[in-house]
């Protein structure tokens, strides 16, 4: 007896099934690759000084953010608030306001004071810590090279807990530390040991140059986990007049970052950023009311979005 015979119907059909079953991936691959570009924000709790965290949560999503970067003393205090509301509590607030802890920032306790921190991290489900690159400042050349490799050496021990808790430690380019240049942060992203050891690029302390900053993403690439959309301005040190305060924000100072953005937009940047600035004295809000300083927020916001749709 032979074979039954496909009937035509029953080829057609087969033969669809498998034309869709190929086709499909690569159409849900092109349905990504042509939606726009977007920043994943994060708000950063010191902009509103030593406001009251549970003040400070409604505002995060009327940002555009999805997440808080939380800050302890003496440019915010909503750390130590989490340690006084305990850790219960605090988890209700973020659930209650749908957003989540996305950063840490812990400066007093540097790159090598990390690790109850991070175990606390991954008790919320977050994901990154900010901290300096401490070690001798103004170093180049082959000193340069050789500082990061010995910092990077002293950070073994701490890679090994931020691998354990799935935390990354983004080490900001900070004056007067060793991290600070162009070079250096070159240096950690070639010799980093670690994807769990990554870079919070802050234009504020490098050159007031676009193009540079634009050249310098570019080549940091994947190693960058936090992009800071802050200029320098007039500075943030001496106590100056409101209006020229604000400076250090985008759209309000020279810095066009329309490079920086390009660069993003171009490696499909997928880290953090957070519109930011520091006020003097630290620990004050950027402005008075937090709906002002929301607002101002979103003035930046605004400039910097209306750059990514023209780009």
């Amino acid at each position: 007896m032979q074979p039954s015979l496909l009937t035509r119907r029953s080829f057609c059909a087969a033969s669809a099934v498998a034309v869709g079953s190929a086709v499909m991936p690569r159409t849900l691959a092109d349905a990504a690759e042509s939606e726009p570009f977007q920043l994943k924000y994060i708000l950063g709790s010191c902009m509103y000084g030593y406001q009251y965290v549970g003040e400070i949560l409604p505002e995060v999503r009327k940002t555009g953010a999805t997440a808080l970067d939380i800050w302890p003393k003496v440019h915010g205090n909503q750390r130590e608030q989490l340690t006084d509301l305990g850790e219960d509590k605090f988890s209700a607030m973020l659930k209650q306001h749908e957003i989540t802890l996305g950063c840490i920032t812990q400066y007093k306790l540097w790159p090598f004071g990390l690790q109850d921190e991070m175990r606390l991290a991954q008790r919320f489900g977050c994901q990154t810590i900010v901290t300096g690159g401490r070690g001798p400042a103004g170093l180049k050349g082959n000193d340069l090279k050789a500082g990061v490799q010995d910092f990077i050496e002293k950070m073994k021990p701490h890679l090994e807990v931020a691998e354990e808790t799935g935390v990354i430690i983004a080490v900001e380019n900070h004056g007067n530390n060793l991290i600070e240049s162009p070079d250096s942060l070159k240096w950690l992203a070639e010799l980093r040991p670690s994807k769990h050891l990554a870079i919070a690029f802050a234009p504020y302390h490098l050159p007031q140059d676009a193009e540079l900053l634009g050249r310098l993403l570019k080549t940091l690439g994947d190693s960058i986990a936090v992009f800071y959309a802050w200029q320098h301005g007039m500075g943030c040190h001496e106590k100056l007049p409101k209006e020229q305060e604000l400076l250090q924000l985008p759209g309000r100072g020279d810095l066009d970052f329309g490079p920086l953005l390009a660069a993003l937009k171009r490696m499909k940047y997928s880290g953090w950023t957070e519109i930011f600035m520091h006020p003097v004295p630290r620990g004050i809000p950027i402005l008075e009311t937090a709906s002002a300083v929301t607002a101002e927020i979103n003035r930046s916001r605004d400039y910097l979005n209306k750059i990514l749709s023209d780009a």
